[in-house]
């Protein structure tokens, strides 16, 4: 049997192939405001301290951005960074528009293995001092969530560390356009979840986001990202 003849060819719905595409404009399915909220004093330091030393049993809610992929993903880190401030927060970049993949999308830290690299861990500790600045020594790396394999085929790991005061943010300009901060409590609150679909000649793609108002600038939190914070949420809510 050839490669091509194990793979399966499905059609699916690209969502960058689309002309014009702007993920605000997708139709809306629905907001989770049903869904509880995670109570604030399952975030305090201690309690996410104790809840990835013995972690719950939990579902994610989506693990993919899409069911076939041709190519073997590529292994890649992601650092969900959640900032000791009085009020935690979770700290993300907006992607500079000369990427060439997911250019200006909001996105966690992270990248691709390297070689060299000691395992998801590590990888995604240096991707955050070569993108951000932040120095390992003020990251306190509580675990990791269920692996999620993105439309361009990167099976990435999300990491979760606590990032302690005192650090000092040096953005790579050639990766990051801003660095900005959206508080735990509004993530982890299913009322701002928005699940959004697009159909495209008999194709179908549905997705979530988190638009985040950050004073007159919204923050348009979708796709990977957006799915691995509702995938923290539901680690949280179980």
């Amino acid at each position: 049997m050839t490669r091509d003849d194990a793979v399966p060819r499905v059609r699916e719905l690209q969502l960058s192939s689309l002309p014009h595409f702007d993920p605000r404009n997708a139709p809306i399915i629905g907001v989770d405001a049903h869904l509880p909220a995670v109570p604030q004093p399952r975030y305090t330091p201690d309690a996410l301290r104790a809840r990835f030393s013995a972690p719950p049993e939990w579902t994610p809610d989506v693990s993919r951005d899409r069911t076939v992929i041709d190519v073997e993903p590529a292994n890649a880190s992601v650092l969900i960074p959640i900032v000791l401030r009085e009020q935690p927060t979770v700290l993300l970049t907006q992607r500079t528009a000369r990427l060439n993949k997911h250019s200006g999308q909001i996105a966690f830290p992270g990248g691709k293995a390297d070689p060299e690299d000691l395992g998801p861990d590590d990888t995604a500790l240096r991707e955050t001092l070569e993108e951000v600045g932040i120095e390992r020594n003020f990251v306190e790396v509580l675990g990791h969530l269920n692996t999620y394999v993105t439309v361009t085929a990167f099976n990435v790991t999300p990491v979760v560390g606590l990032v302690h005061p005192g650090f000092a943010l040096r953005p790579n300009p050639d990766e990051v356009a801003d660095v900005f901060e959206v508080p735990l409590q509004f993530l982890l609150d299913p009322r701002h979840h928005e699940r959004h679909y697009m159909e495209w000649e008999g194709l179908r793609r549905e997705w979530f986001a988190m638009p985040y108002q950050d004073g007159a600038q919204q923050r348009y939190i979708w796709g990977a990202t957006a799915a691995m914070l509702r995938n923290f949420y539901r680690f949280m809510s179980a």
